[in-house]
């Protein structure tokens, strides 16, 4: 290989290290999660969509949850069955009955080639909570350093 090559491939094996490097952590997924979690009511048989209309959107948990916005201020966290694509696709769609998504006959769709994703269990999403669980995350607490393991400051020879 030419040294030309060699220093094309190190460019773009940095440019996509630094894509993956700019989405959200694992860390941070787990944490979004759990805030939906905390925010969820209790289950309900299913959720209307507004008739001639999309969602208004959807963020992904992971391949069993997925977050679905009826509308800016209604959402509902929907668990399936581990489901193929459900993070990497663009876009979704629901079967429905006369704008009904119901647990158990209803389900998720995903890109070409995917099994719809059957739907376990719907729950209603508190924003206001799920808001302030964001913002509890978000705390950072100060502590003061442990000067055990500090090495002394020099002493000088007056």
């Amino acid at each position: 290989m030419s040294k030309s090559s060699l220093s094309w491939i190190g460019c773009a094996l940095t440019v996509l290290l630094g894509a993956c490097a700019s989405g959200p952590s694992v860390q941070q997924m787990q944490l979004r999660q759990a805030a939906y979690v905390a925010a969820a009511g209790a289950p309900v048989r299913s959720f209307r969509l507004v008739a001639g209309a999309s969602v208004d959107s959807w963020e992904p948990l992971n391949d069993t949850q997925l977050v679905v916005y009826t509308r800016p201020t209604r959402a509902f966290l929907l668990d399936t069955w581990p489901c193929s694509g459900l993070t990497v696709t663009n876009s979704i769609g629901f079967t429905s009955f006369a704008g009904e998504v119901s647990v158990g006959f209803d389900k998720i769709l995903t890109a070409r080639g995917n099994l719809p994703c059957a739907i376990k269990q719907i729950r209603p999403l508190d924003l206001a909570r799920f808001k302030l669980e964001k913002e509890a995350q978000r705390h950072v607490d100060v502590m003061a350093r442990d000067n055990a393991g500090a090495t002394p400051p020099p002493v000088s020879g007056n």
